[in-house]
C-alpha cells in the first residue's frame, strides 16, 4: 500500500493524460481494473465480456493467454483513476466559477495573445511573461460591444429571412390547383357539350335520312305488291281462259290483250348516304367549332397582376376593384401600380390586339417601365397622346378624334410597333426599334378608367400602349 501511495504522488507532480487511464477495451476510464500476467490491465467486465466472446483466456492487447481465470484486482490503478477523476471534477469547477485551474486564483486578467482569461500567478509564469495583459472587465466590455456590433447584421438578416418565409408561406398556400383544376373541368365541359350536341345532331340528321328513305322503300314495296296482285290476277284469268274450248277461247278478249311484261323500274339513292356523315367527320366538327371558339391574343398572367386587380376566369379582361387580395408578393407581380403582363412573351413574327384606351403608365417592384418601354399614352382630359422610346424623350401630338379603341400590331422582325385609331382606321403612330429580348403585353388598369392594354417585358424590351 505504501508503494501504491508514492507511485500515486509521484505520478501527480507531471502532466495527467486521460489515455493513461483509458481501458483498452472499452476505451473508457478504468472501473475495477484486473492485473494480467503479462502486465496489461482491462476493466473486470470488459475482459469477462471478451473472453466469453473469444472463448479463450489471452490479452485483448498481445495476446498472451492468462494463465489466471480470476486476474486480481490493480489497485494502484484503481486509485490513480478514483483520484484523477476527482481532479478533473474539480478542475471543471474551479473553471466553472472562476478560478485558474493550474493556481486555484481569481481570474482577474486577460491575456491579450492567447485571447484567455489568466490569473496573476499566470501573467509572471513563463508562458506569459512576454504577453500584453488588460483587466477582465475591459476585455468582456470591448467583446459584447464587437458582439453587438455583429448582432446587428445578424438580426436584420433574421429580419429578412422572417420576411422571406413568411413570403414562401403565404406562396405555398397560395398553390392550390383546386381552382384552376375547376376552371379546367369547365372549359371541357363546354367542349364536352358542344361535342355531345354536334353528336347528336349528326345522329338525328341521320335518323331523319333513314326514316325519309324506309318512308319511301315503304310506298316502293306497298306499290310493287299491288302490281304483283294486279298481275297474279291477270295471269289466273288468262290461265282460265285457256282451258275453255277452242271457239270460247278464239272469242276471249286474252288474244287481243297486250300481255308484253314490265321490268320494275330501279331506284337509285334508296340507301343511307354513309359518306355525307362519315367523310372528314372529326374534320367538319372541327370546322363548326372554330365558329363557337374564340381565339384571344393576349392572355394576362395571374402571377403579375396587383393585388387590387381582379381578372376574369378565361384571363382576357381585368377591372380593378380597389380591394387588395390576399395574394403571394411574388417577384413578378407589380405592387406599386395597376398593372399586369400578358401571360405569353413574343420573340418573332407579327402579333396584333385591339386595346380599350385608358392613360398613365406604370412600375413594377420599383423599377419604372419608362427605361424599356415602347409606349403610347394617351391622357383623355387634354386629348393628347404621348410616345415614349427608351434613350428619347417623349413628344405628344392630339388626335383628330378622342380615342376609344387602339390596335397594337408588333411585328418583332422588322422592330415595328404600330398603333392604329380603330374607330376611324387612322394611323397614330409607329416606333421602330431592334428588338433582341422577349416582348409581353401589358396592360395597367387605374381605378375608374379604362384599361390599357399593352406588352411589357421582365426587366426585357416592352412595348406599351
Amino acid at each position: 500500500v505504501a508503494d501504491s501511495q508514492l507511485r500515486c504522488s509521484d505520478y501527480y507532480r507531471r502532466p495527467e493524460r486521460e489515455t493513461d487511464f483509458s481501458c483498452p477495451v472499452c476505451c473508457d476510464i478504468f472501473r475495477d481494473p484486473v492485473l494480467l500476467s503479462c502486465s496489461h490491465s482491462v476493466c473486470k467486465n470488459c475482459l469477462e465480456k471478451f473472453w466469453e466472446t473469444k472463448g479463450s483466456r489471452e490479452c485483448p492487447v498481445c495476446k498472451r493467454r492468462s494463465s489466471r481465470e480470476l486476474p486480481p484486482i490493480n489497485l494502484a490503478l484503481k486509485n490513480l483513476c478514483e483520484a484523477f477523476l476527482e481532479s478533473r471534477s474539480q478542475r471543471s469547477s474551479a473553471g466553472s466559477e472562476g478560478l485558474c485551474v493550474l493556481h486555484n486564483e481569481k481570474l482577474k486578467l486577460f491575456c491579450l495573445d492567447e485571447q484567455q482569461p489568466v490569473c496573476v500567478v499566470c501573467q509572471t509564469s513563463k508562458s506569459h511573461k512576454s504577453h500584453d495583459f488588460c483587466p477582465v472587465d475591459e476585455a468582456v466590455t470591448e467583446f459584447k460591444d464587437k458582439l453587438k456590433s455583429a448582432l446587428e447584421p445578424l438580426h436584420e438578416n433574421l429580419r429578412v429571412l422572417e420576411e422571406a418565409k413568411r413570403d414562401y408561406d403565404q406562396t405555398a398556400a397560395h398553390i392550390k390547383a383546386q381552382h384552376t383544376e375547376r376552371q379546367i373541368k369547365e372549359e371541357f365541359e363546354k367542349l364536352h357539350q358542344f361535342l355531345r350536341d354536334e353528336e347528336a345532331a349528326r345522329i338525328a340528321a341521320l335518323k331523319e335520312e333513314e326514316e325519309q328513305k324506309s318512308q319511301m322503300m315503304r310506298r316502293k314495296i306497298q306499290e310493287m305488291n299491288r302490281e304483283i296482285s294486279a298481275l297474279s290476277d291477270t295471269i289466273r284469268n288468262i290461265e282460265k281462259e285457256m282451258e275453255a274450248e277452242d271457239v270460247l277461247f278464239l272469242q276471249s278478249s286474252v288474244l287481243r290483250a297486250q300481255l308484253t311484261p314490265k321490268d320494275p323500274e330501279k331506284t337509285s339513292g334508296a340507301l343511307i348516304n354513309v359518306g355525307k356523315h362519315l367523310s372528314n367527320l372529326k374534320f367538319r366538327v372541327w370546322e363548326n367549332m372554330q365558329e363557337v371558339l374564340q381565339y384571344t391574343p393576349v392572355t394576362l398572367d395571374p402571377n403579375t397582376a396587383h393585388p387590387d386587380l381582379h381578372l376574369s376566369d378565361d384571363l382576357t379582361a381585368v377591372e380593378n376593384t380597389n380591394q387588395r387580395s390576399s395574394l403571394p408578393d411574388n417577384p413578378e407581380r407589380f405592387d406599386e401600380w395597376w398593372s399586369v403582363l400578358g401571360s405569353e412573351g413574343f420573340t418573332s413574327g407579327i402579333h396584333c390586339w385591339d386595346i380599350q384606351v385608358g392613360d398613365k403608365s406604370g412600375t413594377r417592384k420599383g423599377d419604372s417601365l419608362r427605361g424599356s418601354v415602347w409606349s403610347l399614352s394617351y391622357d383623355k382630359s387634354s386629348n393628347t397622346i404621348w410616345i415614349f422610346c427608351p434613350g428619347q424623350s417623349g413628344h405628344s401630338f392630339r388626335p383628330k378624334e378622342k380615342l376609344q379603341r387602339v390596335r397594337v400590331q408588333l411585328d418583332w422582325d422588322r422592330g415595328k410597333v404600330t398603333f392604329t385609331d380603330l374607330l376611324t382606321n387612322t394611323h397614330l403612330h409607329t416606333i421602330t426599334h431592334t428588338f433582341t429580348q422577349r416582348v409581353f403585353p401589358f396592360q395597367y388598369k387605374p381605378p375608374y378608367q379604362s384599361p390599357i392594354l399593352s406588352s411589357a417585358g421582365h426587366k426585357q424590351n416592352r412595348v406599351s400602349a
